[in-house]
């Protein structure tokens, strides 16, 4: 009797333990049980500043178009904003820091922001090409904001989503979300730096998470989503997989036993 009692008790015990709480798999829980609401503060995001093998879409208008057309790499007719036209089309940042453009010719830009980059371009065309009554106008931008995503989520692999700012949960969403068996409480994030890779672990289930400066994402950011260590012990996710797991446990085991006692 003692022991199918210690059977029925380990088989509980590993049953909870198998389980995967709600809280491991809810988003932004306020983990201060005594204020009804959190606190978030405004997160100061520094700018992105350019790194090689980033690509640029870079436009350059004026009252007249025909004045601007030798500036240009694409013709008046394309309309094609897919990623593959903005990466044949775009200007790429090669490993010296270099873009190159048309007319302008080589132009260094890793280190310094989009916005920096923008007012060095109009400051060169104005210098040498053209007078303030042809109201130059220079947009720059980044040809889709890139991360790379691995680990527990439904869709891996380098995404590119066409918007200046992207958080973590966005890029989630983007991926087919964390699966049943991914850790919240542990998606680690490696930053490239001018000075080095960071990486950084943060907790999606703590709505505390929106202050930290790596909820909001910078391009080129890698991200890993670690597995739950339920995925590890193959025993289920949910109670009732845990449950089938145990009961066909027991009932090889009874098995062998039966066999052997022949």
């Amino acid at each position: 009797m003692g022991k199918y009692l210690f059977g029925l008790l380990l088989s509980i015990s590993v049953l909870f333990s198998s389980c995967i709480s709600t809280r491991d798999l809810v988003y932004l829980q306020n983990k201060n049980e005594t204020n009804a609401e959190t606190s978030i503060s405004a997160v100061v995001s520094k700018p992105y500043r350019l790194q090689s093998n980033d690509v640029l879409s870079i436009s350059i208008k004026a009252n007249d178009p025909k004045l601007v057309e030798i500036f240009s790499t694409t013709s008046s007719g394309e309309s094609g904003k897919s990623e593959a036209a903005l990466y044949f089309s775009g200007f790429t940042v090669d490993d010296h820091g270099n873009i190159r453009m048309p007319v302008l010719g080589e132009l260094n830009v890793i280190g310094y922001t989009l916005d920096e980059v923008r007012q060095r371009i109009e400051k060169q065309l104005l210098a040498e090409y053209f007078k303030k009554e042809a109201n130059i106008f220079v947009i720059v931008k980044l040809a889709g904001f890139r991360y790379t995503i691995n680990g527990e989520v439904g869709s891996t692999g380098t995404k590119t989503l066409f918007q200046e700012h992207v958080n973590i949960m966005e890029a989630i969403a983007n991926s087919g979300d964390i699966t049943l068996l991914g850790n919240r409480k542990a998606v680690t994030i490696i930053r490239k730096t001018p000075t080095g890779n960071e990486m950084h672990n943060i907790d999606l289930t703590n709505a505390n998470v929106v202050n930290s400066p790596y909820y909001y994402l910078q391009p080129n950011d890698y991200i890993y989503v670690k597995p739950l260590k339920q995925k590890t012990w193959g025993t289920g996710k949910t109670g009732i997989e845990s449950l089938g797991t145990i009961l066909t446990l027991i009932s090889l085991g009874t098995t062998v036993l039966l066999l052997l006692k022949r």
